[in-house]
């Protein structure tokens, strides 16, 4: 299964990205697809916060542009939402060490403990930090 990072949904839905076209090809694959594949709950969650920002955006997506964005992607029959389970901690815990992470690398590493307790085989972002993760196998699909 492939999983999919925030900054892969932000540039498939921004159209004012330099990245969006290639990006929203890869989506369309993996969404069509009869593979399976991933979001992590908490991509989405900052994918909706970096997209509605005005600060990041001028202008930012109206909130409703954004939630209905979520919907078309939930309504791939293929997709999985990847969320905590019982077992999570010590995948977590596990990551946290062997990444040797600390403050905002945090968030990284909760998304690669979702990833590894799921059996995410590989994850697509365009993040070169996801790279402190040996265990995890990451790609960048936007570049050859």
């Amino acid at each position: 299964m492939i999983a999919v990072d925030t900054n892969l949904l932000v540039y498939a839905h921004r159209e004012d990205s330099s990245w969006h076209e290639a990006a929203y090809a890869r989506l369309a694959e993996l969404a069509e697809g009869r593979g399976p594949w991933a979001i992590p709950w908490p991509c989405l969650y900052e994918f909706l916060a970096i997209v509605t920002h005005p600060r990041i955006f001028e202008p930012p997506t109206p909130l409703d542009l954004a939630l209905t964005q979520v919907e078309a992607w939930l309504e791939s029959p293929s997709l999985a939402l990847l969320a905590e389970s019982p077992g999570y901690w010590p995948e977590l815990r596990a990551v946290l060490h062997s990444g040797r992470v600390l403050g905002p690398q945090v968030h990284d590493a909760r998304i690669a403990a979702l990833c590894q307790s799921h059996g995410v085989r590989e994850l697509w972002t365009a993040d070169r930090d996801f790279g402190r993760f040996p265990s995890l196998t990451v790609r960048n699909p936007l570049v050859g």
